[in-house]
């Protein structure tokens, strides 16, 4: 990694072995400019509810900047598709539970608070791992925690200086994440449920080919319409 100049680390939810089906759900809580550390991890223990309530179990950790990652090791026997679709059902869960300071809206005009980023769990999307090295002025780590320390702690805590430190007196917070890989069945049922009640795919990232449950034709942006569309659009030469 030293050779290409690489700082931060990005890995993939899968393993070498089997590349088309996740072993991890991410959860990557995203806040809009101006919410405060407070928020977001007021939004974490909504997910951390939401997770636990059909019993599983979700690893969080400081994302090294703004944000908060919450991982799920689960069993390799769903496509990116599935994974995705309970990680957007997770999110619309976290919304109508706390839907003053959370949001599953895919455009940016639309969200408020905490944006909780289902698209992460897209095929080739990726965040950053535990341990890596952020690009920022006191080189931030993205540090697991656990729960507790989530609500006292500080992203700034943990740095490129202060990590060696901790990991000696504390060791892995998520040295136990791989012990017990978990069912997406809970999620996956409470997505179909969604669905029965109307609520099919969202938004994917622009480049991605649109998912089964999605329905209506090439979907815009909410200040693109189609009079803009057609605006925008490049002249045929004569």
């Amino acid at each position: 990694m030293a050779n290409p100049a690489c700082l931060e680390l990005h890995p993939h939810p899968v393993r070498a072995g089997d590349l088309d089906h996740p072993d991890e759900l991410r959860v990557d809580l995203d806040p809009v400019p101006g919410v405060e550390w407070p928020q977001i991890v007021e939004v974490a223990r909504v997910v951390h509810a939401t997770l636990t309530d059909p019993g599983l179990v979700g690893w969080p950790k400081t994302s090294g900047s703004r944000g908060i990652h919450v991982l799920v090791r689960i069993e390799q026997r769903w496509t990116f598709d599935e994974v995705r679709r309970a990680a957007l059902a997770l999110a619309r869960e976290v919304e109508r539970r706390a839907p003053g300071i959370a949001t599953s809206k895919w455009w940016k005009e639309e969200r408020h608070g905490v944006f909780v980023d289902y698209n992460q769990n897209a095929k080739d999307r990726t965040v950053t791992s535990a341990y890596s090295v952020r690009p920022k002025p006191d080189a931030r780590v993205s540090a697991p925690v656990t729960w507790q320390e989530l609500d006292t702690c500080d992203p700034s805590d943990f740095t490129l200086w202060t990590m060696p430190k901790r990991f000696a007196k504390v060791g892995d917070r998520h040295a136990g994440i791989d012990a017990a890989p978990q069912s997406l069945e809970p999620l996956l049922a409470l997505s179909a449920s969604q669905e029965a009640a109307g609520q099919g795919d969202a938004p994917r990232p622009p480049h991605y080919k649109k998912g089964a449950g999605s329905r209506g034709g090439r979907r815009l942006q909410p200040h693109r319409g189609p009079a803009r569309q057609r605006a925008s659009g490049c002249r045929r030469s004569r």
